[in-house]
């Protein structure tokens, strides 16, 4: 099976309108850049996202919410966004949000296979609205369902053309957990090698799980606060 696409407008061809993404990345650390920008350029609308936050106004996912793109976002943090903000306060948005282990537990769930998983984490808050609530040895749980994601896109350093997948430092983040968990995996890479070049100790990602790669290109890999000594 040949998983190698040219690009991300190859890769994202059939992401239509009104379907589930997760995308990888952890502030603007690990996003997948290539394929938002395709996404952003195709126009594709009424998604429903699932990532850890969505970006800043200019740069990942805000770009697509500055299109009016995404229908729902499902996240644990608004942070540095100011139209997703605007947006969830005045109702243009479906927003859930989650805790960030919760976030990770359900990607986790559908990768393994799980239908759910139970965790005590927002017991007691807006979090366990409408979701059930069981009790296991004297101790409240949620019962979360796993995500049902029609594609997961992530990002990774390198990867070979059978799909697996190596991260660097803390760009590794959500994009393991998620990239497990798509009914259709995309992956795009700074550097694409041949079967054999990637040492199998390193590998974080498993080719099975990858559907698509490509290498991607023009990477700005942006800082959300950049903080440094003053000078003395």
């Amino acid at each position: 099976m040949n998983k190698v696409v040219t690009d991300a407008e190859e890769a994202i061809r059939d992401i239509q309108d009104g379907m589930t993404l997760m995308l990888g990345g952890f502030g603007l650390c690990g996003l997948p850049e290539n394929c938002i920008a395709a996404l952003v350029k195709k126009g594709t609308k009424q998604l429903t996202c699932i990532s850890n936050n969505a970006g800043v106004d200019d740069f990942g996912i805000g770009l697509m919410l500055k299109q009016h793109q995404v229908k729902k976002m499902i996240s644990s943090y608004v942070g540095e966004n100011a139209e997703f903000e605007r947006q969830l306060l005045t109702g243009e948005l479906e927003v859930e949000l989650l805790p960030q282990g919760t976030l990770a537990t359900r990607c986790m769930a559908a990768g393994y296979g799980m239908p759910a998983i139970f965790t005590p984490a927002g017991v007691g808050t807006e979090v366990a609205e409408g979701k059930e609530l069981r009790n296991f040895n004297g101790k409240d749980y949620l019962m979360e369902m796993a995500f049902d994601a029609d594609f997961a896109v992530v990002k990774a350093w390198k990867g070979d053309t059978m799909g697996n997948l190596v991260y660097r430092s803390t760009a590794r983040n959500f994009n393991p957990v998620m990239a497990m968990a798509g009914k259709v995996t995309i992956a795009e890479v700074e550097e694409l090698v041949q079967p054999g070049e990637l040492d199998p100790d390193h590998i974080h990602t498993p080719g099975i799980y990858v559907h698509r790669i490509f290498q991607g290109k023009d990477y700005q890999k942006r800082i959300e606060q950049r903080t440094v000594r003053m000078k003395e």
